[in-house]
């Protein structure tokens, strides 16, 4: 199949969400992005992210959790962003239109969570253990999962920064609770959005490789 990239509007949980898709020659899995609090499909973190992921024959789903008029309230309140249990069913919702829908169909599914985007993705997983492979934390809150976390059977990689200290405690008292295969990466000197040199170059690769490693989907491709 050649190369595809293009934006869409995707159906999920009772409202449409905006999503950009790409989908690189011979694609052997995709992650859907679920960006943390604040962020959108915009995020130049995790377009970086995606970018180097795309060149390891992955697809990418970058995707807004919330719809225009939400992300309105959320800039005042930022009640929003915090609701795991609002956002998680749009994820396990996408999830469910990644399994059925060309082009990433038969595609091994991982879920990329970013700050409280990594709780979503969590309860995403433990809903869908049938179709999520592979989970990754960056400076995620897997705390917020609550209960869903000792559900979370998937292979499940938390990269926090090495100065995010109080983050780093959360991921390790998560880690005692999660099911599956775990692993916990502390990036060198970074802080919460490794904005140091080189630290989300680290990021990329760790969760580059998870992936590749994890993510296996139907050996015959999507369609």
């Amino acid at each position: 199949m050649n190369a595809i990239y293009h934006s869409v509007e995707i159906p999920a949980a009772g409202v449409v969400l905006d999503a950009d898709i790409d989908v690189p020659d011979a694609a052997r899995g995709v992650v859907l992005f679920v960006h943390g609090s604040g962020s959108s499909r915009h995020s130049p973190r995790n377009r970086y992210v995606a970018g180097e992921l795309q060149k390891a024959a992955l697809a990418t789903v970058l995707v807004d959790l919330l719809t225009p008029a939400e992300e309105r309230i959320d800039a005042g309140t930022g009640e929003l962003r915090f609701n795991i249990g609002l956002l998680a069913a749009r994820v396990i919702a996408l999830t469910d239109w990644l399994a059925e829908h060309e082009p990433t169909n038969g595609l091994g599914i991982g879920l990329f969570g970013a700050s409280t985007g990594a709780a979503a993705a969590l309860v995403g997983g433990a809903a869908r253990p049938d179709l999520v492979e592979a989970i990754v934390s960056r400076g995620g809150r897997p705390d917020l999962a609550g209960d869903f976390l000792a559900l979370v059977r998937q292979p499940t990689l938390l990269i926090v920064g090495q100065r995010d200290e109080v983050v780093i405690e959360l991921n390790r008292r998560a880690m005692e609770m999660l099911s599956g295969e775990t692993r916990l990466e502390i990036v060198p000197g970074a802080t919460h959005l490794f904005e140091e040199p080189e630290a989300l170059e680290q990021v990329a690769r760790l969760t580059r490789d998870w992936f590749a490693r994890h993510l296996k989907g139907l050996l015959t491709g999507p369609g």
